[in-house]
């Protein structure tokens, strides 16, 4: 008893000197730093934003919560739909889809499709994407759904799933307003299609993070509908980079830039989402209401050229580092009672250049869970958040362990809670 006595004092002095030396510190801090207000880029339009395209992030924003008529660039819903069913094994690139009388007699952009004349989902996607065609939207749309009716239906519980505003609504698959739809108007989705131009840029960022292969259609300057056509369809988007040796087109063309989506209409006069990267940052702008064709496009290049002049990716944590606010993370039933923790992967944040260290916020925590903090730990393990708040948002990283921790013997353990409980006295009589 006497040898059991003397091993338990030591043990005691050991932790008391442990417990004052080596605490473990959790930094829970709640700044936020607001990115510098943007200047008045005086642009000629209703709307306009500019997002990052990785993030989400708003760069730029003009009156991005006032909806209006997006005429073609609702496209971009019914193309993310249409890669869903291809992604989901629903739909084949080298299907074919037979133009129905809807498809055949819509108006506007398009006219490629004669009623019951075949075409594959990779060419009637290329039309729709590069062409802005109706007929091929249409037709798509039927085949996915049934109905043009119920694919804007899809669209509308699609948008709540994005988190759209509540002013987002869509009528049908091609952005036309109800008075041209003719006798093929919806009967039970009521309104017009509009959209915010914080909706269509979230749209758009949607379909880049799900379905990128997207803009291997919509940066193609032509394409042939069919090969024995005489003449190509001629993309409408005058600012894609693959037209700077386009004579017609090469004053507009930008660099990066591979997308994504023009509209026009009576109603929403001259729109455009465009997406353009550069340096590994990409950017995505969306304007609404331009007054003119080539406008839409003078304007974007404002919006994009304050993006790319003025923004950066800013390393803030390698891989492998270790956070000076959180080294380890304490274990349970192990054989050290820590294990060092380090960042899983590297975090770049975007921010206007030249932005000080000192703006960005860095914070650590261990897991909630404690269940997942308990002995034996594999290195990579996830253990713990760190997270950098800049601008009044919070980019998280994991932290994993950064080498393994065995399971601590059952002897072990019993003279570890013999310590915890008079550790544990000792603190309370202390106290009180």
């Amino acid at each position: 008893m006497s040898w059991l006595f003397f091993k338990v004092k030591r043990i005691c002095s050991i932790v008391a000197a442990t417990l004052l030396l080596n605490a473990t510190l959790v930094l829970v801090q709640s700044a936020s730093v607001q990115a510098a207000d943007a200047p008045d880029l005086k642009l000629n339009v209703r709307s306009a934003i500019l997002i990052e395209a990785s993030t989400g992030q708003v760069l730029y924003e003009m009156n991005a919560d006032e909806a209006f008529p997006p005429a073609s660039m609702a496209k971009m819903m019914t193309e993310y739909l249409v890669m869903d069913e291809i992604k989901n094994k629903k739909l084949s690139e080298t299907e074919l889809i037979t133009t129905t009388p809807n498809a055949a007699d819509v108006i506007g952009s398009g006219g490629l499709l004669a009623l019951n004349e075949q075409a594959t989902v990779d060419d009637m996607f290329a039309a729709m994407s590069i062409y802005s065609a109706n007929d091929a939207s249409v037709a798509l749309a039927e085949r996915i759904a049934g109905t043009e009716e119920n694919f804007a239906k899809l669209m509308n519980a699609k948008a709540k799933e994005f988190g759209l505003s509540d002013k987002a609504h869509f009528i049908n698959a091609t952005g036309l307003p109800r008075a041209d739809m003719g006798k093929y108007v919806p009967k039970e989705v009521q309104g017009e299609t509009m959209l915010t131009a914080r909706d269509a840029a979230l749209i758009a960022y949607n379909i880049i993070k799900d379905h990128k292969e997207v803009l291997k259609y919509t940066a193609t300057p032509s394409r042939k509908f069919r090969e024995k056509d005489k003449s190509p369809m001629i993309n409408w988007n005058w600012m894609l980079e693959g037209n700077k040796e386009n004579t017609n087109f090469k004053k507009y063309a930008y660099q990066g830039l591979d997308g994504l989506k023009t509209g026009s209409t009576n109603e929403a006069k001259y729109c455009f989402t465009g997406t353009a990267e550069r340096n590994g940052m990409r950017l995505i702008s969306v304007v609404m209401g331009a007054q003119t064709e080539p406008e839409r496009f003078i304007e974007t290049r404002k919006v994009l050229d304050y993006g790319f002049n003025n923004f950066e990716f800013v390393p803030v944590l390698n891989a492998k580092q270790e956070i000076e606010k959180l080294k380890t993370v304490n274990i349970k039933k192990g054989v050290a009672t820590e294990v060092p923790v380090v960042t899983q992967s590297e975090l770049k944040v975007i921010a206007k250049k030249g932005t000080p260290k000192e703006q960005f916020q860095i914070t650590a925590e261990p897991l909630a869970d404690e269940s997942k903090l308990v002995a034996p730990i594999e290195q990579g393990q996830v253990l713990g958040t760190a997270k950098v708040t800049y601008g009044g948002k919070e980019y998280p990283v994991n932290l994993v362990a950064s080498e393994k921790a065995e399971k601590g013997s059952w002897f072990r353990l019993f003279f570890r809670a013999i310590k915890d409980f008079f550790v544990d006295l000792f603190s309370g009589a202390k106290k009180g």
